[in-house]
């Protein structure tokens, strides 16, 4: 992975809780524990504004406070990410019509990756290797990370960890919700580090979790 990877996330990411929240807490916490930026997200409003609308297709009963949330949550995470100028040329290979805004806002912020879900980029393999960045699934986007730098992947596990733990269940089971988003190889990788942590009692977890 480059010193700071320019990263176009498409909406499908944003979509899950589980990979909208290992994204949001690895560009916030990377920093800290790098001691400078490892990768920059990018993201358009189309971008947003799909993801959202699938959330509340998902949630129709959310009020209006939960999604605006989400949303600011988003826009805060990944602040002055957004792009804003891009046009849709005709230049993009896929099948899908609805990826080609997608495509032509990767290549105005000059992204190294997009970041895309399993099956949610039309692409084949011969038409990816002519453009102008990578496409990644999250499974290898957060494997590339941990391999890269483990540290801020055990330091997102420990935040995660207290939050979870800091719930009425008291479990911080953070494989599952990975494995169930696509992503088995990383759910291995924080299986492993939750099993290095050296965390508080669990009056104490409670009092020190942070939401993700």
């Amino acid at each position: 992975m480059v010193t700071v990877a320019r990263v176009f996330v498409d909406a499908n990411v944003l979509y899950s809780r589980t990979l909208r929240d290992w994204l949001c807490l690895l560009r916030k916490y990377g920093p800290e524990v790098m001691d400078g930026e490892i990768f920059i997200v990018y993201w358009t409003e189309h971008v947003l504004s799909e993801a959202t609308y699938h959330l509340l297709k998902k949630h129709p009963a959310w009020d209006g406070a939960k999604l605006t949330q989400i949303r600011d949550r988003i826009v805060a995470t990944f602040e002055g990410g957004r792009v804003e100028d891009f046009t849709v040329d005709g230049s993009f290979p896929g099948t899908d019509r609805n990826d080609q805004h997608v495509h032509a806002a990767a290549v105005a912020c000059d992204a190294d990756i997009l970041l895309s879900d399993d099956g949610g980029f039309s692409v084949d393999e011969e038409a990816a290797d002519d453009l102008p960045y990578e496409v990644f699934l999250p499974d290898d986007f957060f494997l590339l990370i941990e391999e890269n730098m483990p540290e801020v992947v055990r330091r997102v596990t420990l935040e995660q960890t207290l939050y979870w733990r800091g719930r009425k269940t008291g479990r911080a089971d953070l494989a599952r919700p990975l494995i169930d988003a696509g992503c088995p190889e990383f759910a291995k990788r924080v299986r492993f580090h939750q099993s290095q942590l050296s965390l508080p009692a669990e009056s104490e977890a409670k009092s020190e979790g942070k939401a993700s």
